[in-house]
């Protein structure tokens, strides 16, 4: 194919998608669905670039799946006051208790990491996992590396494949894009046309 960072890059790509496990997608469809079905409430979480992914995905899901779905991240207010007064470890759980998280409901984790209290890494979202196991709560993921605490704990996680130990970030963050168009497109989860689609 070629010898530039771009031949390389779109190589180490296609070898991610060969090793996705599409198993663990189908899964996280089908929890989802089912959340959805029993009138849950869908809570994504993402720290860094997996915020923006959080609150880019809140939309698909609101407006193509029919989900009431939100993110801590989308009220900049409220979270800087919490990791102010509160401290950054317990800014989502602490806004995911005022939201009343309860059994039926559901948390949907972007991480590059998947969280690690032991290496004190996104610590915030080991604290929201352990909330949602607390009252029952479903757990989704899709994540990189060896999946953190997030794998360890999920209803159903999607692992995104390190090809390239350098570029886990760009791969995972990348990827978990993909992860979620798919979601929101899954015929199990898809409610609503995509705008560009019902044009001629």
């Amino acid at each position: 194919m070629g010898d530039t960072f771009t031949h390389k890059f779109l190589e180490e790509s296609i070898e991610l998608i060969r090793k996705l496990d599409v198993a663990s997608v189908e899964a996280t469809a089908e929890g989802l669905a089912a959340v959805r079905t029993g009138g849950g409430r869908l809570f994504i979480l993402g720290v860094g670039g997996s915020a923006g992914h959080a609150s880019h995905a809140v939309n698909d899901f609101r407006k193509i799946c029919g989900f009431e779905a939100y993110c801590p991240t989308d009220n900049v207010s409220e979270l800087t006051a919490r990791v102010n007064d509160e401290g950054w470890d317990t800014c989502f759980s602490e806004w995911l208790k005022g939201s009343r998280l309860r059994k039926g409901d559901a948390l949907l984790v972007f991480s590059v990491g998947g969280g690690n209290r032991e290496k004190n890494v996104s610590v915030n979202l080991v604290k929201s996992l352990e909330l949602a196991r607390e009252v029952g709560a479903k757990v989704f993921g899709v994540v990189g590396r060896d999946g953190g605490y997030t794998k360890q704990v999920a209803d159903a996680c999607v692992l995104i494949p390190t090809v390239a130990s350098e570029r886990v970030t760009p791969h995972t963050e990348g990827f978990a894009a993909v992860v979620w168009h798919l979601l929101v497109s899954h015929p199990k989860l898809q409610k609503a046309a995509t705008k560009w689609e019902s044009t001629k």
